[in-house]
């Protein structure tokens, strides 16, 4: 299992951030879309590393099409030589309706469709394939020689896919080269649900799971002191109170017996009771979501998580990168995979 790093936070800071993750030896940067471009962010990351893959974790499929999410996506490729991963998300359907002004429908079909377009897209130009995908959310028919980029060694991008629930699960499983879980999900969840899934979906296309990735966000709460692991399980509660006040992220909570509290929890954010929600996340269901205690105890415990279901991992703070912890999540791994000692 590898660590990964998560970039974030104000433009002028992406290639700095890179750079160190590079140097810190990470696996691969993931950029977010938040309130920046995310593509635009990956070629300044690109552009500051050598050797770091970057990823987008994730782009939002729906606010765009599958021909410029491919034409970014071919030219990320070429640009990085090979070291950019195309992260696609879905989002929910007020951010895609009321925020992007795009069409919501069928989301796990729609990404199939996304993703099968784009693939069509991709073999038009590097194939000399004709453009005919008709599809029913997309429609390609067309290419000119003009509007055709030059092929590259690199070719197209791996096409990572995030997801929660089930049928997404599926489609990731189906026509992309990696999964994304998310950072709201348990070592339950990731084993009775996700992982059926996604077998199940590339049984059903023909593959197994060789040289597919699954990755995702971890969460701890950790310090060096008692305090700041009571201030990072608080920061955490928080983001949890609001990731389980989705819909979307319902069958988590339901896999536990937690069910009720999702609409309970919906109904508080949409009165903008955000505090009084961080509340509502017992010592249990924090301990469930997160690793928690020092770097030196929950770095074993990453790794006892999730070294069985995940190529990878990113640490999910919410407080930034430590090197204590790194360290410690550097050990953890090393003794996971040393080899045992012969009894003397």
């Amino acid at each position: 299992m590898r660590i990964d790093a998560g970039i974030a936070g104000n433009v002028d800071g992406v290639a700095g951030a890179a750079r160190a993750a590079e140097t810190g030896g990470f696996s691969t940067a993931w950029i977010a879309e938040l309130e920046h471009d995310p593509f635009l962010q990956c070629l300044q990351a690109l552009e500051a590393t050598s050797t770091l893959r970057i990823g987008t974790a994730i782009a939002v499929a729906f606010a765009r099409s599958p021909m410029t999410t491919a034409t970014t996506g071919y030219d990320l490729a070429r640009y990085g030589k090979g070291r950019f991963i195309l992260g696609l998300g879905s989002q929910i359907k007020p951010h895609i309706e009321r925020r992007f002004s795009m069409q919501w429908s069928h989301p796990a079909a729609r990404m199939r469709e996304f993703v099968v377009a784009m693939r069509s897209i991709w073999s038009c130009w590097r194939d000399g394939t004709p453009l005919d995908f008709r599809g029913e959310f997309y429609t390609h028919t067309l290419m000119t020689p003009m509007f055709v980029p030059a092929s590259h060694q690199w070719g197209p991008p791996p096409v990572f896919i995030a997801g929660v629930g089930p049928k997404m699960t599926q489609v990731a499983g189906e026509v992309a080269d990696g999964f994304i879980f998310h950072g709201f999900t348990t070592e339950r969840y990731l084993h009775e649900v996700t992982l059926p899934a996604l077998r199940a979906a590339r049984a059903g296309a023909g593959k197994t799971m060789e040289g597919f990735t699954v990755c995702g966000p971890a969460f701890l709460a950790t310090g060096a002191s008692d305090a700041e692991i009571e201030a990072s399980k608080q920061r955490i509660r928080k983001q949890l109170a609001f990731y389980a006040s989705t819909p979307a992220y319902a069958p988590v909570l339901e896999l536990h017996g937690w069910g009720d509290l999702q609409p309970v929890l919906r109904v508080m954010s949409v009165r903008g009771k955000w505090d009084e929600m961080a509340d509502l996340i017992t010592d249990e269901m924090l301990g469930e979501f997160a690793a928690v205690g020092t770097p030196d105890e929950v770095a074993p415990e990453l790794v006892r998580r999730f070294s069985d279901v995940a190529d990878s991992i990113s640490l999910y703070t919410l407080s930034g990168p430590d090197a204590g912890l790194l360290d410690a999540m550097r050990h953890a791994l090393s003794d996971r995979t040393a080899p045992a000692k012969e009894p003397s």
